[in-house]
């Protein structure tokens, strides 16, 4: 992709300055750090605390009994042989101590200790056998924001004159190339994660997090982490109430209380996750952390989850829709997916609805078309372009608005440039790669001046 190069070297040329207006330093819960380490967002190769080169040649699973987070890790200590065990991830240094682990038998096989916050003096990792587990400090700023829902309120900055007066050919085409560089970006993310976990895995994530939406990412995330992919294939009649279940929304069941033609759906559920549910119990989701109220009825976590293993049953037929780089064949099976029960219903305990649903809207499904699809379809074909371009904007949300508020200001041609997905896409790069990494208030950025020299 050309135009992504040349926005690159114009990033490169720029290097905005070493501290940003509004640096990413919201602190992440355990829980996210956990998830986005696993899917690779913090990448393979890390020095420990000690100098030590240490590369993940294998992420393991998420560990279902007592014990460290992930099991069946396998990493490399200066390029020798693999070392099998388990992997604790904490949010300091010192809770190795804190919580017990260095006298808790369950951490006698851990292989590596990774932390976010470091104390103010050194704490060792050991295990009741007095061996020393290698420790890495993981880098907060190596992560994108994608998981955050904190976008600053904005003003139109300083670029706002120079991109008035400049033709809109212009303005299209540097928009093109911070949306190509985008694309490509979201590329090789998806890469990494087909590296560590393989290809199907890594689109169950993708999907499972898309359907997330914006309040309910993290959950999503995680739920895809542990559930996997091929268990719930493997038992495709027990998938749905699997998702469920470890969702946590099937809690000893009131039946009673539930409307006459739901209870007998709920009740399946239940039957088919019981079998599971001892086995799964430490890590099914606790229910502080999904965000129900808020949420538009369509958009609901109820309704995602069966959506979500609805696509499950589906697998083959998704795989084969992906293997031709077409928006039709992929709306076709997306609009094709349905449900007798959530057809009808928006959670497990609501009254029937007037009339029926789709499981995915137009919206969801283009969302996933431009962060999914069309990053998978560009690994193998760069010629993606012309058909990402016209993907429509059929919604708009608070961070692209503000990233069009801070380049164009009250110009109408804002809100001409926010109607496909690639010029969304494009405002966001420059917002998150200018604007967010600018201290001086737009007096010091380069963006306005590199505009004007862009041909």
């Amino acid at each position: 992709m050309l135009m992504a190069e040349r926005y690159a070297d114009l990033q490169r040329a720029a290097r905005v300055r070493e501290r940003s207006l509004f640096p990413l330093q919201r602190c992440p819960s355990e829980l996210e750090i956990q998830a986005r380490w696993y899917a690779g967002e913090f990448g393979r190769l890390f020095t420990s605390t000690t100098g030590d080169k240490i590369e993940i040649a294998q992420f393991g699973t998420w560990n279902r009994e007592a014990g460290p987070d992930f099991r069946d890790a396998a990493i490399r200590i200066n390029g020798k042989a693999a070392q099998i065990g388990c992997v604790e991830i904490d949010l300091t240094d010192r809770s190795w101590e804190t919580h017990g682990h260095a006298v808790n038998p369950a951490f006698e096989n851990t292989v590596l200790h990774i932390f976010v916050n470091q104390s103010d003096r050194t704490f060792f990792s050991r295990t009741v056998s007095h061996r020393n587990v290698p420790q890495i400090r993981l880098d907060l700023s190596a992560l994108s924001d994608s998981l955050s829902q904190n976008v600053p309120l904005a003003r139109a900055g300083r670029c706002h004159s120079p991109l008035k007066d400049l033709p809109a050919e212009r303005v299209a085409s540097i928009l093109r190339s911070a949306a190509e560089f985008r694309l490509q970006k979201k590329a090789h993310r998806l890469q990494t994660a087909i590296d560590c976990h393989g290809r199907d895995e890594a689109l169950f994530h993708e999907i499972a997090t898309a359907l997330g939406y914006k309040e309910n990412k993290l959950p999503f995330s995680v739920l895809a982490q542990r559930a996997t992919l091929k268990p719930l294939r493997d038992d495709a009649l027990a998938a749905e109430a699997i998702l469920f279940g470890f969702a946590g929304f099937l809690g000893a069941p009131d039946l009673a209380a539930l409307p006459i033609g739901t209870r007998d759906y709920v009740r399946g559920l239940w039957d088919r996750w019981w079998p599971y549910r001892d086995e799964m119990q430490r890590l099914v989701l606790s229910r502080d952390i999904w965000r129900i109220t808020g949420t538009r009825p369509l958009n609901h976590p109820h309704r995602r989850l069966a959506a979500l293993a609805v696509i499950v049953t589906h697998w083959s037929k998704l795989r084969r829709a992906l293997e031709i780089p077409s928006c039709e064949g992929m709306r076709k099976f997306f609009t094709s997916i349905d449900h007798p029960f959530w057809r009808q219903h928006y959670t497990l305990a609501s009254e029937p609805a007037s009339r029926a649903m789709a499981l995915l809207g137009d919206s969801r499904i283009d969302e996933i078309l431009a962060n999914i699809c069309f990053p998978l379809w560009s690994l193998g074909n760069e010629s993606v372009w012309p058909e990402y371009s016209k993907l429509p904007a059929r919604l708009t949300n608070r961070r692209v608005e503000t990233a069009a508020t801070r380049l164009f200001g009250s110009d109408n041609r804002g809100k001409a440039f926010m109607k496909t997905v690639a010029h969304q896409q494009g405002l966001l790069q420059i917002y998150e790669d200018f604007c967010l990494q600018d201290d001086s208030d737009c007096a010091e950025c380069p963006f306005p001046e590199q505009m004007l020299r862009w041909e």
